[in-house]
């Protein structure tokens, strides 16, 4: 299982739901989060080994969402 952390701009509950819609067509991300209460509005994603970050953050771009690792 893989984690990633992420930064986003998802801003309303509507591109909450356009993320959650996109995840429910990828089997390997098994879980997810975003947190609206972050600055960075976090989104924590529970992933299968075979996916990887790189992906991720292009499938997020796809809802127009601007995503990136989230670095300390």
């Amino acid at each position: 299982m893989q984690l990633f952390i992420l930064k986003t701009d998802i801003a309303t509950h509507s591109m909450v739901r356009a993320v959650k819609s996109l995840f429910t067509f990828y089997p390997s991300i098994t879980d997810w989060s975003v947190d609206m209460e972050d600055i960075d509005k976090v989104l924590r994603i529970e992933a299968q080994d075979d996916t990887s970050q790189k992906e991720v953050i292009k499938l997020v771009q796809t809802c127009g969402i601007h995503c990136e690792e989230l670095t300390d």
